[in-house]
């Protein structure tokens, strides 16, 4: 069957499946920073600025990442379900919140790596925990670096002991930054909660190894105390300790950019899924300016760093909650 044969009710239907996809991109502090209005043609992709963090993204830039991803998710789900995209980025400049506009072109036979990609969304995690020391197949490597490049951004890799130990330099000088602000703290306070919490967004407990009972304490200490010393030293272990570490960037930094990062960390995250390799993120080192521009010099001055990750073989994690799907579709 074609899309233009389609009943309004099954291309809502299958329309609102495609979104239901989409919030399983990755995002800050798991705060799912976006909505999406189902349209007779399309779904248009709207940043949540209620959900944007003021004192560590004050520009919305790692909101706009968050929001290229889930459109990336959108659109893949959307291919895979044989439904063709056009798509338009910031389709109203009078709109910044309008991220994208993503309408049905007609039909489309999925590809083998559409389909693949999309199972993968399903045991896609951030894994915060220490990764085996084994090396990330180089093959991979070359995928990640065509998958970031088809959405025009670009990635480097650094690998030696010497660039991941510079890199760690600049984790930990971030950790301990960021955790001597309180504003920060409170900040980050707000996205984490116990493991018992009937929250559907943010950082359980468990995303970082607290029990049940600690769970329920950590956002009190988050929020009350310096803890920068102890989590540079347990960063700077991880970053050193992992096969792999990559800077995601882009030639500017626009929103355009924010968005095409976005794109390029979805489809790469998505990647290393289907190849069971897990991420996670040292972003100290990005969303702290004066860190931002030496992490710049370590890259090569190829562009602007945007995301930092460390990759990996990890052991299996648990996932982090989604906001239901009425929640995220508006009128």
């Amino acid at each position: 069957m074609t899309t233009n044969t389609l009943s309004p009710p099954l291309l809502t239907a299958r329309l609102r499946h495609a979104v239901q996809q989409a919030t399983q991109a990755p995002s800050s502090h798991n705060t799912q920073p976006w909505l999406f209005r189902i349209r007779n043609d399309g779904v248009e992709v709207i940043a949540d600025k209620r959900r944007a963090c003021p004192v560590v993204d004050p520009q919305d830039r790692e909101l706009y990442i968050s929001c290229g991803a889930a459109l990336y998710h959108l659109r893949l789900a959307m291919k895979a379900d044989g439904l063709a995209t056009l798509v338009t980025i910031l389709p109203c400049r009078s709109d910044p919140d309008l991220v994208a506009r993503v309408l049905v072109a007609g039909s489309h036979i999925p590809s083998l790596d559409e389909r693949t990609l999309l199972d993968a969304a399903a045991k896609r995690r951030t894994n915060r925990f220490a990764f085996e020391p084994r090396e990330v197949d180089p093959q991979l490597q070359v995928e990640w670096m065509n998958d970031v490049r088809s959405e025009d951004a670009w990635i480097h890799y650094f690998q030696t002991d010497q660039q991941k130990h510079a890199v760690a330099d600049l984790v930990s000088e971030g950790d301990r930054l960021q955790a001597s602000d309180r504003h920060f703290r409170r900040e980050l306070a707000k996205w984490g909660h116990s493991n018992n919490s009937s929250r559907r967004d943010g950082l359980p407990g468990y995303t970082h190894g607290a029990g049940d009972l600690a769970s329920t304490f950590e956002s009190f200490l988050v929020r009350t105390f310096d803890w920068g010393d102890g989590k540079a030293a347990i960063d700077r272990q991880l970053a050193e300790g992992s096969p792999l570490l990559a800077v995601i960037g882009t030639r500017t930094d626009t929103m355009d950019a924010w968005i095409a990062c976005g794109q390029a960390l979805a489809k790469m995250l998505l990647r290393a899924a289907s190849w069971s390799v897990d991420a996670s993120y040292l972003n100290q080192a990005i969303e702290v300016e004066t860190l931002r521009k030496r992490l710049m010099e370590l890259t090569g001055n190829q562009g602007v760093p945007q995301i930092l990750l460390r990759l990996g073989y990890g052991k299996q994690v648990r996932p982090t909650p989604r906001r239901p799907l009425d929640d995220v579709i508006v009128d």
